[in-house]
């Protein structure tokens, strides 16, 4: 089995600080942030024991593509992508808010639906919708953004009222994510997808708003095979997805969803190894590319070397 990156140590000159995160391991400067997308996983808010090789450079690289094809549309902290598995960026304070965006009635969404919930994050759902079938119009459905633990649904009404984003910005981050959304459906038929699900975060630096962190990834984004989803919707089939989501419904039928007293299943290597080639399946079906693994021998003294280069020149 190819080696997996689980977490980094790394000390440069001048780092400021050092956070990490569910998956990824951010070094900190003054005016930059340099990210490292490790091959951790998670799951219902939950880091899950085992890595998978290649994640986080499969990640990283959609994120790269994405963030390089909607630079007209929005403005990204992005200003280099020295390794595969690392991104460089302008240093931003972060909204607390995730700008999720559903086209379909989809994932979490289904899951209120099926509770017989009509109203998801303040916004309402029609009645009669089937799992899968498409909203008339994608509703946004924020979250605050937790620090620790879970993720909260929340309502633009709520995040006005406790003063979370101003209502000045909000309307931008809005604007925004419908922008995004569009651009990343309208990218994802061209290669025989649906995008149908996915999450913007965005920041702030000199009193401008940017897009951060990754974007249209498996890790942030549900997608559907176009090919085979009016048949399997008429026949009442699960739709052919890349997504994290086959990792949810594993992690469900074992037994686990993040609630207090549960144990995350045993991981087996086909496990894992299976996982991986799904990651790898959504770069090449999305990009179009074939995937070229990076030379895992020793991974993070490779990693370290393009942080160490690049903060040289």
């Amino acid at each position: 089995m190819s080696k997996a990156i689980k977490e980094t140590h790394f000390s440069f000159p001048e780092q400021k600080g050092f956070y990490k995160g569910k998956v990824r391991d951010v070094y900190m400067f003054e005016k930059e942030l340099v990210v490292v997308a490790s091959d951790r996983i998670s799951a219902f808010d939950v880091v899950l024991p085992r890595a998978i090789p290649y994640k986080g450079q499969v990640l990283n690289q959609i994120a790269a593509g994405f963030l390089k094809a909607t630079a007209d549309l929005v403005p990204n902290w992005v200003t280099a992508t020295p390794d595969p598995s690392v991104t460089i960026g302008k240093r931003c304070e972060p909204f607390k808010v995730e700008m999720v965006i559903r086209g379909y009635l989809a994932g979490h969404a289904a899951r209120e639906y099926a509770l017989g919930k009509r109203m998801l994050c303040g916004v309402p759902m029609p009645e009669g919708l089937k799992e899968n079938d498409a909203f008339p119009t994608p509703i946004i459905t924020p979250t605050t953004k937790a620090s620790e633990g879970h993720d909260e649904d929340i309502s633009r009404e709520d995040i006005l009222a406790k003063g979370i984003v101003s209502e000045e910005d909000y309307l931008i981050l809005e604007k925004y994510t419908r922008a995004l959304f569009q651009r990343g459906q309208e990218m994802a038929k061209e290669k025989g997808l649906i995008l149908v699900d996915t999450k913007y975060e965005f920041g702030k630096a000199d009193g401008k708003i940017y897009l951060i962190d990754e974007i249209h990834t498996p890790d942030s984004s549900r997608y559907f095979y176009a090919e085979g989803y009016e048949e399997n919707q008429m026949r009442g089939l699960p739709q052919k997805q890349l997504s994290k989501e086959f990792v949810r419904q594993w992690l469900i039928a074992n037994g686990f969803q993040g609630k207090e007293g549960q144990v995350v299943p045993e991981m087996s290597d086909e496990l894992v190894e299976s996982i991986s080639d799904r990651y790898i399946e959504l770069f090449e079906k999305i990009t179009g590319t074939a995937f070229v693994r990076a030379e895992t021998t020793d991974i993070a003294t490779r990693i370290e070397k393009s942080i160490v280069d690049y903060l040289a020149n």
